[in-house]
């Protein structure tokens, strides 16, 4: 494997680590100094729509200024949002500091540094190698998701170890955090030259795509929008607010059942890569993502927290199959210049659908019903499968042309 790929993957299991533990406790910890499930959406919303703009401004000028450079500086304005969490309390504070620092509630590392990875990556290696260099770059990703599911028993074991009460040991998690998500940055700084497109003049025009590219991308990035309006629904931080309140599931079993579920993750992704040879990348992107919809619908009826679980791990052991074929389908289907451009594109569009679902998801547990963000997501979901396979079944990637 490239050394650059490598470097990449170890960014991303340290940043996607913190992202993952930020998901488990965010929602706890804001409930705990008396936020409403409302503003607690707003929070999570904000920190996505922070998270979209800054996916918008690298999709555009990321390449004219230097990736290694862009990566930088998000890694210090993520860190700039932990310690924000660490240190104020209230709302007004919080929902613009969540903004600045991108701060990520949906429990998955899907922002503007990935979107830059995933720019680069193909660069690294040759067409038949994409998928499954995608395939592994996620499975490190949800490896690092994984740890930090587990590591959303950190509050609990600081409250045990320190002595201190639910809010100190949070803020202490959140600092921690903040020095992750600067040692995220390093690995970045060790790539070569390589993975920087051609040096352009920093008042050349912004990047754009073909017409045909275009095309092709602005009907994904709607259809992938649809998609994570339903993600936005169904974040981390309220799935775990809603086992939570409903079966009254602590946050060291939280932990736990977040680490199964991103362990699940893990290993689809080469599950993914091994059936999109078999039967293409539209095809595994559809039929795995469909079913798992259906079971985390099932589990607001589930009699207990244990079948609850149970369903919902279902769920995670399908419902990420759809990534590394996702982000393999867009790289191919588009040209190689193209690349951070449609990247930054479509990965802007989930991440300003996803600000979108938690803001409302909030208010429709408030006030509509504590499962109601599991029946509308899922729905979102499946009118996405149904209308992605009509529309992109035909439109097949040069290596399954060859085949």
């Amino acid at each position: 494997m490239n050394r650059d790929a490598r470097l990449i993957y170890a960014a991303g299991f340290l940043r996607s680590a913190t992202v993952s533990l930020t998901g488990v406790v965010l929602a706890i910890y804001l409930s705990d100094i008396g936020f409403s499930a409302t503003v607690i959406g707003l929070v999570i919303g904000a920190g996505l729509a922070g998270s979209s703009l800054a996916t918008m401004a690298v999709s555009v000028r990321g390449d004219v200024w230097g990736r290694k450079r862009v990566l930088l500086a998000l890694g210090v304005l993520a860190a700039f949002g932990y310690v924000a969490l660490a240190l104020f309390t209230s709302a007004a504070a919080l929902i613009p500091f969540a903004f600045l620092g991108m701060v990520n509630g949906m429990g998955r590392d899907r922002g503007p540094a990935s979107a830059l990875d995933q720019a680069m990556i193909p660069e690294t290696v040759s067409v038949d190698r994409r998928t499954w260099t995608l395939a592994w770059y996620n499975l490190v990703l949800d490896a690092g998701h994984a740890i930090g599911a587990l590591g959303g028993a950190i509050p609990a074991l600081w409250m045990r170890v320190a002595q201190v009460d639910s809010v100190a040991a949070h803020r202490a998690t959140f600092l921690l955090c903040a020095v992750t998500a600067i040692a995220s940055i390093v690995p970045y700084q060790a790539m070569t030259a390589r993975v920087e497109v051609p040096v352009r003049r920093a008042d050349a025009p912004p990047a754009r795509l073909s017409p045909e590219s275009r095309s092709k991308i602005t009907r994904l990035a709607l259809l992938f929008g649809l998609d994570s309006v339903g993600g936005g629904f169904l974040n981390s931080a309220l799935i775990a607010y809603w086992f939570f309140q409903r079966y009254g599931t602590s946050e060291a079993n939280l932990a736990v059942l977040f680490f199964a579920a991103r362990a699940l993750n893990a290993v689809s992704h080469l599950g993914a890569a091994w059936l999109a040879r078999r039967i293409g990348l539209v095809q595994t992107m559809v039929w795995t993502h469909l079913p798992s919809s259906l079971f985390l619908m099932a589990a607001p009826a589930a009699p207990s927290a244990a079948v609850a679980s149970a369903l919902f791990l279902a769920r995670e052991a399908l419902v990420e199959m759809d990534v590394p074929t996702r982000q393999s389908y867009v790289m191919a289907i588009v040209e190689p210049g193209e690349r951070t451009f449609a990247s930054g594109v479509t990965n802007v569009t989930r991440n300003v659908a996803w600000a979108v679902g938690p803001s409302v998801a909030g208010l429709v547990m408030q006030r509509v019903a504590l499962a109601g963000p599991l029946f509308i997501g899922g729905a979102l979901k499946i009118a996405y499968d149904v209308i992605l396979y009509v529309s992109f079944r035909k439109i097949r990637p040069p290596e399954e042309v060859t085949t």
